[in-house]
Protein backbone atom coordinates (compact mmCIF):
# COMPACT_ATOMS: atom_id res chain seq x y z
CA UNK A 1 0.00 0.00 0.00
CA UNK A 2 1.42 3.34 -0.62
CA UNK A 3 0.77 6.58 1.76
CA UNK A 4 0.15 9.24 -0.36
CA UNK A 5 0.08 12.92 0.32
CA UNK A 6 -1.20 16.00 -1.70
CA UNK A 7 -0.60 19.21 -1.77
CA UNK A 8 -2.56 20.48 -4.41
CA UNK A 9 -6.17 22.31 -5.13
CA UNK A 10 -8.95 21.11 -6.07
CA UNK A 11 -10.17 19.53 -8.33
CA UNK A 12 -6.81 17.96 -8.18
CA UNK A 13 -7.64 16.29 -5.16
CA UNK A 14 -10.47 14.77 -6.36
CA UNK A 15 -10.56 14.22 -10.16
CA UNK A 16 -7.18 13.16 -10.34
CA UNK A 17 -6.45 9.46 -8.90
CA UNK A 18 -3.55 9.00 -7.29
CA UNK A 19 -3.82 5.21 -6.61
CA UNK A 20 -4.04 4.45 -10.09
CA UNK A 21 -1.40 6.75 -11.31
CA UNK A 22 1.05 5.14 -8.49
CA UNK A 23 -0.07 1.57 -9.40
CA UNK A 24 0.72 2.60 -13.17
CA UNK A 25 3.70 3.77 -12.59
CA UNK A 26 5.16 0.83 -10.58
CA UNK A 27 4.27 -1.13 -13.73
CA UNK A 28 5.72 0.90 -16.60
CA UNK A 29 9.06 2.41 -14.51
CA UNK A 30 9.47 -0.83 -12.10
CA UNK A 31 12.78 0.98 -10.96
CA UNK A 32 10.89 3.51 -8.92
CA UNK A 33 10.30 2.95 -5.28
CA UNK A 34 6.52 3.76 -5.08
CA UNK A 35 5.35 3.20 -1.37
CA UNK A 36 5.40 6.62 -0.60
CA UNK A 37 4.13 9.53 -2.69
CA UNK A 38 4.43 12.92 -2.47
CA UNK A 39 2.48 15.27 -4.64
CA UNK A 40 3.05 19.36 -4.68
CA UNK A 41 1.02 21.15 -7.73
CA UNK A 42 2.83 23.82 -9.41
CA UNK A 43 0.31 25.41 -11.39
CA UNK A 44 -3.60 25.77 -11.78
CA UNK A 45 -6.15 28.17 -13.37
CA UNK A 46 -6.11 27.89 -17.52
CA UNK A 47 -2.72 26.66 -18.29
CA UNK A 48 -1.49 23.34 -17.96
CA UNK A 49 -1.31 21.82 -14.77
CA UNK A 50 2.40 20.69 -13.48
CA UNK A 51 2.79 18.98 -10.47
CA UNK A 52 6.20 17.48 -8.92
CA UNK A 53 5.95 13.53 -7.62
CA UNK A 54 8.22 12.98 -5.42
CA UNK A 55 8.65 8.87 -4.33
CA UNK A 56 11.65 7.72 -1.89
CA UNK A 57 13.98 7.57 -4.32
CA UNK A 58 12.96 9.51 -7.51
CA UNK A 59 11.31 12.99 -8.22
CA UNK A 60 9.42 13.80 -11.77
CA UNK A 61 7.27 16.10 -12.92
CA UNK A 62 3.28 15.09 -14.70
CA UNK A 63 1.75 17.80 -16.84
CA UNK A 64 -1.76 17.39 -18.15
CA UNK A 65 -4.20 19.68 -19.60
CA UNK A 66 -6.10 21.90 -17.55
CA UNK A 67 -9.76 20.99 -16.11
CA UNK A 68 -13.11 21.50 -17.76
CA UNK A 69 -13.85 21.84 -21.79
CA UNK A 70 -10.96 23.21 -23.54
CA UNK A 71 -10.47 24.58 -27.57
CA UNK A 72 -9.98 21.84 -30.01
CA UNK A 73 -6.19 21.09 -30.42
CA UNK A 74 -5.13 23.16 -27.20
CA UNK A 75 -3.01 21.53 -24.40
CA UNK A 76 -1.78 18.61 -26.43
CA UNK A 77 0.39 17.01 -24.34
CA UNK A 78 0.96 14.24 -26.76
CA UNK A 79 2.30 16.39 -28.97
CA UNK A 80 4.34 18.30 -26.05
CA UNK A 81 5.91 14.73 -25.30
CA UNK A 82 6.91 13.95 -28.69
CA UNK A 83 8.73 17.21 -29.19
CA UNK A 84 10.73 17.12 -25.95
CA UNK A 85 11.78 13.46 -27.24
CA UNK A 86 13.23 14.71 -30.19
CA UNK A 87 14.74 18.04 -28.68
CA UNK A 88 15.67 16.32 -25.63
CA UNK A 89 19.54 15.14 -27.03
CA UNK A 90 19.87 18.23 -28.96
CA UNK A 91 19.14 20.55 -26.39
CA UNK A 92 19.77 19.42 -22.79
CA UNK A 93 17.69 22.62 -21.18
CA UNK A 94 14.33 20.19 -22.83
CA UNK A 95 13.18 18.27 -19.71
CA UNK A 96 14.24 14.25 -20.71
CA UNK A 97 10.73 13.03 -20.91
CA UNK A 98 10.04 9.62 -19.79
CA UNK A 99 5.89 8.74 -20.22
CA UNK A 100 3.12 9.26 -22.20
CA UNK A 101 -0.02 8.27 -20.90
CA UNK A 102 -3.40 8.23 -22.89
CA UNK A 103 -5.62 6.63 -20.16
CA UNK A 104 -7.95 9.84 -18.87
CA UNK A 105 -9.50 7.06 -16.14
CA UNK A 106 -6.45 8.43 -13.99
CA UNK A 107 -6.30 11.89 -14.67
CA UNK A 108 -9.38 12.75 -16.67
CA UNK A 109 -6.96 14.18 -19.50
CA UNK A 110 -4.07 12.96 -21.03
CA UNK A 111 -0.73 13.42 -19.39
CA UNK A 112 3.25 12.52 -19.56
CA UNK A 113 6.06 12.44 -16.82
CA UNK A 114 9.44 14.18 -17.68
CA UNK A 115 12.90 14.92 -15.42
CA UNK A 116 12.96 17.73 -12.88
CA UNK A 117 15.56 20.15 -13.05
CA UNK A 118 16.68 21.26 -10.11
CA UNK A 119 16.81 25.73 -10.18
CA UNK A 120 15.52 29.03 -9.82
CA UNK A 121 12.44 30.01 -11.38
CA UNK A 122 11.45 33.88 -12.15
CA UNK A 123 7.96 34.32 -11.82
CA UNK A 124 6.91 37.65 -10.56
CA UNK A 125 9.29 38.25 -7.67
CA UNK A 126 12.99 37.64 -6.60
CA UNK A 127 12.87 34.50 -5.04
CA UNK A 128 14.34 35.10 -0.85
CA UNK A 129 16.66 32.61 -1.39
CA UNK A 130 18.71 34.80 -4.07
CA UNK A 131 17.75 38.39 -3.18
CA UNK A 132 21.69 38.84 -1.72
CA UNK A 133 23.08 37.98 -5.41
CA UNK A 134 24.33 40.93 -7.35
CA UNK A 135 23.07 42.23 -10.43
CA UNK A 136 20.51 39.25 -10.93
CA UNK A 137 18.32 40.89 -12.73
CA UNK A 138 20.86 41.81 -15.14
CA UNK A 139 22.26 37.97 -15.74
CA UNK A 140 18.51 36.41 -15.61
CA UNK A 141 17.93 39.11 -18.88
CA UNK A 142 21.10 38.01 -20.51
CA UNK A 143 20.24 34.05 -19.77
CA UNK A 144 17.13 34.48 -21.51
CA UNK A 145 18.66 35.84 -24.90
CA UNK A 146 21.55 33.09 -24.32
CA UNK A 147 18.70 30.08 -24.52
CA UNK A 148 17.32 31.78 -27.12
CA UNK A 149 20.44 32.12 -29.09
CA UNK A 150 21.61 28.84 -28.42
CA UNK A 151 18.32 27.20 -29.01
CA UNK A 152 17.94 28.89 -32.64
CA UNK A 153 21.55 28.28 -33.26
CA UNK A 154 20.44 24.29 -33.57
CA UNK A 155 20.42 23.07 -37.23
CA UNK A 156 17.12 21.99 -37.90
CA UNK A 157 18.28 20.01 -41.25
CA UNK A 158 21.41 18.16 -39.74
CA UNK A 159 19.43 17.36 -36.78
CA UNK A 160 15.97 15.92 -38.73
CA UNK A 161 13.92 18.79 -36.78
CA UNK A 162 12.75 20.10 -39.36
CA UNK A 163 10.47 17.18 -39.13
CA UNK A 164 8.34 19.57 -36.21
CA UNK A 165 6.91 21.62 -38.21
CA UNK A 166 6.72 23.25 -41.94
CA UNK A 167 9.18 26.25 -42.37
CA UNK A 168 7.91 27.71 -45.18
CA UNK A 169 5.50 30.30 -44.59
CA UNK A 170 5.15 29.82 -41.26
CA UNK A 171 5.06 33.42 -40.50
CA UNK A 172 2.61 33.70 -43.06
CA UNK A 173 0.39 31.31 -41.46
CA UNK A 174 0.58 32.82 -38.03
CA UNK A 175 -0.47 35.97 -38.55
CA UNK A 176 -3.36 34.69 -41.06
CA UNK A 177 -3.96 31.84 -38.31
CA UNK A 178 -4.19 34.67 -35.04
CA UNK A 179 -6.07 37.13 -37.05
CA UNK A 180 -8.91 34.36 -37.43
CA UNK A 181 -9.06 33.69 -34.05
CA UNK A 182 -9.23 37.37 -33.45
CA UNK A 183 -12.48 37.70 -35.91
CA UNK A 184 -13.93 34.02 -33.79
CA UNK A 185 -13.80 35.48 -30.09
CA UNK A 186 -14.62 39.43 -30.72
CA UNK A 187 -15.76 40.43 -27.55
CA UNK A 188 -15.29 44.66 -27.77
CA UNK A 189 -14.43 46.48 -30.62
CA UNK A 190 -11.28 48.00 -30.22
CA UNK A 191 -10.58 51.57 -32.34
CA UNK A 192 -7.92 51.69 -34.93
CA UNK A 193 -7.87 47.28 -34.84
CA UNK A 194 -9.09 47.23 -39.07
CA UNK A 195 -5.95 49.27 -39.86
CA UNK A 196 -3.72 47.22 -37.71
CA UNK A 197 -4.56 43.73 -39.19
CA UNK A 198 -4.89 44.95 -42.70
CA UNK A 199 -0.88 46.43 -41.97
CA UNK A 200 -0.51 43.21 -40.29
CA UNK A 201 -1.67 41.26 -43.38
CA UNK A 202 -0.25 43.34 -46.06
CA UNK A 203 3.46 44.07 -44.91
CA UNK A 204 4.77 40.77 -43.80
CA UNK A 205 8.29 40.41 -43.95
CA UNK A 206 10.84 37.95 -45.67
CA UNK A 207 11.42 35.37 -43.23
CA UNK A 208 15.76 34.47 -42.36
CA UNK A 209 16.76 31.29 -41.98
CA UNK A 210 14.27 28.92 -40.32
CA UNK A 211 15.29 27.60 -37.04
CA UNK A 212 13.40 25.78 -34.01
CA UNK A 213 11.01 28.25 -32.27
CA UNK A 214 10.07 27.75 -28.60
CA UNK A 215 6.75 30.02 -28.78
CA UNK A 216 6.82 30.69 -25.46
CA UNK A 217 10.07 31.61 -24.37
CA UNK A 218 9.74 33.90 -21.11
CA UNK A 219 11.23 33.90 -17.68
CA UNK A 220 8.61 32.15 -16.18
CA UNK A 221 8.89 28.90 -18.24
CA UNK A 222 12.97 29.19 -17.47
CA UNK A 223 15.30 27.64 -14.77
CA UNK A 224 17.99 29.27 -13.96
CA UNK A 225 21.22 28.00 -12.02
CA UNK A 226 21.12 28.85 -8.43
CA UNK A 227 25.05 29.04 -8.41
CA UNK A 228 24.74 31.18 -11.88
CA UNK A 229 21.76 32.89 -12.68
CA UNK A 230 23.44 34.17 -16.26
CA UNK A 231 22.70 30.41 -17.02
CA UNK A 232 19.46 28.80 -17.60
CA UNK A 233 19.33 24.74 -16.59
CA UNK A 234 16.19 24.35 -17.93
CA UNK A 235 13.27 25.50 -20.64
CA UNK A 236 9.83 24.07 -20.19
CA UNK A 237 6.25 24.21 -21.84
CA UNK A 238 7.15 22.89 -25.20
CA UNK A 239 4.09 22.22 -26.33
CA UNK A 240 3.78 25.05 -29.10
CA UNK A 241 7.61 24.78 -30.77
CA UNK A 242 7.59 24.13 -33.98
CA UNK A 243 10.14 24.96 -36.93
CA UNK A 244 10.06 28.79 -38.40
CA UNK A 245 11.21 32.28 -37.91
CA UNK A 246 13.08 32.92 -35.06
CA UNK A 247 12.14 36.22 -34.73
CA UNK A 248 8.90 35.81 -33.92
CA UNK A 249 10.03 33.70 -31.10
CA UNK A 250 12.26 36.60 -30.29
CA UNK A 251 9.32 39.04 -30.55
CA UNK A 252 7.39 37.15 -28.32
CA UNK A 253 9.72 36.91 -25.12
CA UNK A 254 10.00 41.04 -25.58
CA UNK A 255 6.10 41.25 -25.50
CA UNK A 256 6.04 39.01 -22.58
CA UNK A 257 9.25 41.44 -21.01
CA UNK A 258 7.16 44.14 -19.22
CA UNK A 259 8.79 47.40 -18.22
CA UNK A 260 8.13 49.77 -15.30
CA UNK A 261 5.52 51.75 -15.99
CA UNK A 262 3.52 49.80 -18.52
CA UNK A 263 -0.08 49.86 -18.35
CA UNK A 264 -2.11 46.77 -17.12
CA UNK A 265 -2.03 43.93 -19.74
CA UNK A 266 -3.26 41.27 -17.46
CA UNK A 267 0.47 39.94 -18.10
CA UNK A 268 2.39 39.29 -15.11
CA UNK A 269 6.33 39.09 -14.86
CA UNK A 270 9.26 40.11 -12.31
CA UNK A 271 10.56 42.13 -15.03
CA UNK A 272 7.86 44.93 -14.20
CA UNK A 273 9.60 45.46 -11.32
CA UNK A 274 12.87 47.16 -12.93
CA UNK A 275 16.40 46.93 -13.05
CA UNK A 276 16.62 44.22 -15.91
CA UNK A 277 17.57 45.01 -19.72
CA UNK A 278 15.01 46.63 -21.31
CA UNK A 279 13.48 45.76 -24.47
CA UNK A 280 15.48 47.38 -26.73
CA UNK A 281 18.41 46.39 -24.86
CA UNK A 282 17.05 42.76 -25.59
CA UNK A 283 16.72 43.03 -28.83
CA UNK A 284 20.04 44.18 -29.45
CA UNK A 285 21.81 41.78 -27.54
CA UNK A 286 19.92 39.53 -29.39
CA UNK A 287 21.09 40.61 -32.85
CA UNK A 288 25.15 40.93 -31.32
CA UNK A 289 25.24 37.12 -29.96
CA UNK A 290 23.20 35.76 -33.35
CA UNK A 291 24.33 37.82 -35.67
CA UNK A 292 21.18 37.85 -37.40
CA UNK A 293 19.70 40.99 -38.99
CA UNK A 294 16.89 42.61 -37.12
CA UNK A 295 15.48 45.03 -39.05
CA UNK A 296 12.14 45.56 -39.55
CA UNK A 297 11.35 43.78 -35.98
CA UNK A 298 8.99 46.18 -35.22
CA UNK A 299 6.69 44.14 -37.80
CA UNK A 300 7.19 41.10 -35.62
CA UNK A 301 7.10 43.01 -32.28
CA UNK A 302 3.26 44.38 -33.21
CA UNK A 303 2.60 41.17 -34.36
CA UNK A 304 3.66 39.29 -31.00
CA UNK A 305 1.33 42.16 -28.85
CA UNK A 306 -1.19 41.12 -30.66
CA UNK A 307 -1.12 37.55 -30.61
CA UNK A 308 -0.97 37.74 -26.96
CA UNK A 309 -3.94 40.05 -26.86
CA UNK A 310 -6.15 37.58 -28.70
CA UNK A 311 -4.72 34.62 -26.34
CA UNK A 312 -6.26 36.85 -23.57
CA UNK A 313 -9.13 37.99 -25.92
CA UNK A 314 -9.93 33.71 -26.67
CA UNK A 315 -10.05 33.39 -22.60
CA UNK A 316 -12.28 36.30 -22.22
CA UNK A 317 -14.68 35.45 -24.27
CA UNK A 318 -15.41 32.19 -22.94
CA UNK A 319 -15.27 34.10 -19.41
CA UNK A 320 -18.35 36.25 -20.82
CA UNK A 321 -20.46 33.34 -21.90
CA UNK A 322 -20.08 31.84 -18.74
CA UNK A 323 -17.99 28.67 -20.17
CA UNK A 324 -15.23 29.96 -17.75
CA UNK A 325 -15.78 31.01 -13.45
CA UNK A 326 -12.50 32.18 -12.58
CA UNK A 327 -13.42 36.18 -11.54
CA UNK A 328 -9.55 36.71 -12.53
CA UNK A 329 -10.66 37.13 -16.22
CA UNK A 330 -13.63 39.93 -14.99
CA UNK A 331 -10.76 42.80 -16.12
CA UNK A 332 -8.94 40.57 -18.93
CA UNK A 333 -11.01 43.51 -21.28
CA UNK A 334 -8.28 46.25 -19.89
CA UNK A 335 -5.54 43.95 -20.52
CA UNK A 336 -6.54 43.51 -23.69
CA UNK A 337 -6.90 46.84 -25.26
CA UNK A 338 -3.84 47.77 -23.79
CA UNK A 339 -1.64 45.27 -25.53
CA UNK A 340 -3.59 46.07 -28.73
CA UNK A 341 -2.47 50.17 -28.57
CA UNK A 342 1.21 48.40 -27.83
CA UNK A 343 1.05 46.40 -30.69
CA UNK A 344 -0.49 49.87 -32.40
CA UNK A 345 2.78 51.71 -30.91
CA UNK A 346 5.03 49.08 -32.13
CA UNK A 347 4.29 49.64 -35.30
CA UNK A 348 4.63 53.14 -35.74
CA UNK A 349 8.02 52.22 -33.84
CA UNK A 350 7.66 53.75 -30.15
CA UNK A 351 8.52 50.88 -28.37
CA UNK A 352 12.52 50.08 -28.65
CA UNK A 353 13.66 53.36 -27.88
Amino acid sequence: MTLIQLDVQPPSDQSINWKQLVRLLSKELPNIDTRELYVKQFTAGYSNLTYLLSFNDKEMVMRRPPFGEIPPRAHDMEREYKILKKIHPYFSLAPEPYLYVEEDDITEKHFYLMEKKEGIVLDDCIPPVIQHVNDIEVKASHALIDTLVNLHSIDIYETNLVELGRPEGYLKRQVEGWIKRYHASIVDNHLGIDKLIRWLQENIPSSPKPAIVHNDMKLNNMMLSEDDLSKAIGVFDWELCSVGDPLLDLAGSIAYWTEPGDAETGLVSVTQLGGFLSRNEMVQQYAVKSGRNIDGFDYYLSFAFFKIAVILQQIYSRYKKGELKDERFHTLNKGIANLIDLSMKAKQDKILR
